[in-house]
Protein backbone atom coordinates (compact mmCIF):
# COMPACT_ATOMS: atom_id res chain seq x y z
CA UNK A 1 0.00 0.00 0.00
CA UNK A 2 1.27 3.40 -0.89
CA UNK A 3 -0.03 6.60 0.60
CA UNK A 4 1.07 10.10 -0.35
CA UNK A 5 -0.22 13.29 1.19
CA UNK A 6 0.21 16.40 -0.96
CA UNK A 7 0.08 19.93 0.36
CA UNK A 8 2.08 22.57 2.18
CA UNK A 9 3.31 22.04 5.74
CA UNK A 10 1.91 25.26 7.22
CA UNK A 11 -1.69 24.55 6.09
CA UNK A 12 -3.90 23.82 9.10
CA UNK A 13 -5.96 21.22 7.24
CA UNK A 14 -2.80 19.43 6.09
CA UNK A 15 -1.60 19.42 9.71
CA UNK A 16 -4.90 17.85 10.83
CA UNK A 17 -4.59 15.15 8.17
CA UNK A 18 -0.97 14.43 9.16
CA UNK A 19 -1.94 14.20 12.83
CA UNK A 20 -4.77 11.80 12.04
CA UNK A 21 -2.50 9.60 9.90
CA UNK A 22 0.12 9.47 12.66
CA UNK A 23 -2.46 8.72 15.37
CA UNK A 24 -3.77 5.84 13.27
CA UNK A 25 -0.28 4.47 12.55
CA UNK A 26 -0.62 4.95 8.81
CA UNK A 27 2.70 5.44 7.09
CA UNK A 28 2.71 7.98 4.29
CA UNK A 29 4.99 10.13 2.21
CA UNK A 30 4.52 13.88 2.38
CA UNK A 31 4.95 15.82 -0.85
CA UNK A 32 5.40 19.53 -0.21
CA UNK A 33 4.03 21.42 -3.21
CA UNK A 34 6.58 24.20 -2.76
CA UNK A 35 9.68 22.28 -1.73
CA UNK A 36 9.20 19.10 -3.79
CA UNK A 37 7.56 20.94 -6.66
CA UNK A 38 4.96 20.03 -9.22
CA UNK A 39 5.32 19.05 -12.83
CA UNK A 40 2.95 18.41 -15.72
CA UNK A 41 3.05 14.63 -15.24
CA UNK A 42 1.99 14.85 -11.59
CA UNK A 43 -0.74 17.38 -12.30
CA UNK A 44 -1.98 15.24 -15.21
CA UNK A 45 -2.33 12.31 -12.79
CA UNK A 46 -4.40 14.54 -10.49
CA UNK A 47 -6.56 15.65 -13.43
CA UNK A 48 -7.14 12.05 -14.54
CA UNK A 49 -8.72 11.32 -11.17
CA UNK A 50 -10.26 14.62 -10.10
CA UNK A 51 -11.93 17.43 -12.00
CA UNK A 52 -9.85 20.54 -12.52
CA UNK A 53 -12.58 22.68 -10.94
CA UNK A 54 -12.53 20.57 -7.76
CA UNK A 55 -8.75 20.95 -7.57
CA UNK A 56 -8.88 24.76 -7.64
CA UNK A 57 -8.73 26.20 -4.13
CA UNK A 58 -11.03 29.21 -4.50
CA UNK A 59 -10.46 30.17 -0.86
CA UNK A 60 -6.70 30.56 -1.29
CA UNK A 61 -4.78 33.80 -1.43
CA UNK A 62 -3.35 32.60 -4.75
CA UNK A 63 -6.85 32.39 -6.25
CA UNK A 64 -7.87 35.79 -4.90
CA UNK A 65 -4.75 37.32 -6.46
CA UNK A 66 -5.60 36.03 -9.94
CA UNK A 67 -6.89 38.65 -12.33
CA UNK A 68 -10.54 38.50 -13.34
CA UNK A 69 -9.39 37.49 -16.82
CA UNK A 70 -7.37 34.58 -15.39
CA UNK A 71 -10.32 33.43 -13.29
CA UNK A 72 -12.67 33.54 -16.28
CA UNK A 73 -10.24 31.66 -18.50
CA UNK A 74 -9.65 28.81 -16.04
CA UNK A 75 -10.11 25.48 -17.75
CA UNK A 76 -8.49 22.08 -17.85
CA UNK A 77 -6.11 23.36 -20.54
CA UNK A 78 -5.04 26.50 -18.63
CA UNK A 79 -4.97 25.23 -15.07
CA UNK A 80 -1.84 23.03 -15.35
CA UNK A 81 0.52 25.95 -15.94
CA UNK A 82 -1.14 27.92 -13.13
CA UNK A 83 -0.80 24.98 -10.71
CA UNK A 84 2.91 24.73 -11.54
CA UNK A 85 3.38 28.49 -11.11
CA UNK A 86 1.11 28.78 -8.04
CA UNK A 87 1.04 25.41 -6.24
CA UNK A 88 -1.09 26.82 -3.41
CA UNK A 89 -3.88 27.16 -5.96
CA UNK A 90 -4.48 23.42 -5.48
CA UNK A 91 -6.96 22.46 -2.79
CA UNK A 92 -5.30 20.69 0.13
CA UNK A 93 -4.61 18.22 1.39
CA UNK A 94 -4.71 15.84 -1.52
CA UNK A 95 -4.33 12.26 -0.36
CA UNK A 96 -3.55 9.43 -2.76
CA UNK A 97 -3.98 5.99 -1.24
CA UNK A 98 -3.82 2.91 -3.47
CA UNK A 99 -4.73 5.03 -6.50
CA UNK A 100 -7.74 6.54 -4.75
CA UNK A 101 -7.72 10.33 -4.68
CA UNK A 102 -9.21 12.28 -1.79
CA UNK A 103 -9.36 16.09 -1.60
CA UNK A 104 -9.60 17.84 1.75
CA UNK A 105 -9.71 16.21 5.15
CA UNK A 106 -12.69 14.68 6.87
CA UNK A 107 -12.16 12.07 9.57
CA UNK A 108 -15.09 9.95 8.37
CA UNK A 109 -13.79 9.88 4.80
CA UNK A 110 -10.28 8.92 5.91
CA UNK A 111 -11.69 6.19 8.20
CA UNK A 112 -13.62 4.74 5.26
CA UNK A 113 -10.66 5.03 2.89
CA UNK A 114 -8.39 3.20 5.35
CA UNK A 115 -11.23 0.90 6.54
CA UNK A 116 -10.82 1.80 10.22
Amino acid sequence: MTTTLYGIPNCDTVKKAQKWLLQNNISYTFHDFRKDGLDKTLIDSFLENLSWSDLVNKRSTSYRQLTDAQKKSLSESTVTDLFIELPTLIKRPLLVHNNQYQLGFKIETYQTLFSL
